[in-house]
């Protein structure tokens, strides 16, 4: 790379931190293309995205970004998965993580959180905002069911007094 790609390096990964909430580092020694590449399309699905990153320049484009609390992360072959949705994506990376040894979540960012391997594994217990948003409509939609049935239940109880009634005729 010349100093022109680098710069031009820099920038985009400065804009890559910048623009999304979720950033967790891994290290990705011992991983096969094959497996690396199955990793990525789980990461596309979740709806983020990998980068493999040489330490020096990322560590340059964190610099006076709200991401520069995890330069600490950054030695050996690292690289980054980020995301809109930390969630999402601290759940398909720890379930990668299970599957292949290989793999080593070191950490990462949420928001202006600094997040350590026991951040992250709690992360990816939580529900993501599409399961969520599922319970939170069962929660509401449960008493309305409830409401409904204790309401209709003394007219069903006359109704089935006179239909009683009307067998014994």
């Amino acid at each position: 790379m010349n100093r022109e790609q680098k710069s031009q390096y820099v920038n985009n990964l400065k804009d890559l931190i910048s623009n999304n909430p979720g950033i967790l580092v891994y290290h990705y020694e011992g991983i096969t293309v094959k497996d690396l590449e199955k990793l990525r399309s789980k990461m596309r699905e979740s709806g983020g995205f990998l980068k493999i990153t040489k330490n020096r320049i990322t560590k340059i484009a964190l610099k006076g970004s709200r991401a520069e609390k995890i330069e600490k992360f950054f030695q050996g072959p690292t690289a980054i998965a980020c995301s809109k949705d930390p969630i999402s994506l601290a759940k398909a990376l720890v379930d990668f993580s299970r599957l292949n040894q290989k793999l080593k979540i070191l950490g990462g960012l949420m928001d202006e959180k600094v997040l350590e391997l026991n951040d992250v594994m709690h992360i990816a217990t939580l529900p993501t905002l599409p399961e969520a948003r599922a319970k939170i409509v069962g929660i509401l939609a449960t008493p309305a069911q409830k409401i409904a049935s204790i309401l209709l239940a003394p007219s069903l109880e006359i109704v089935n007094v006179l239909h009683a009634k009307n067998l014994k005729k």
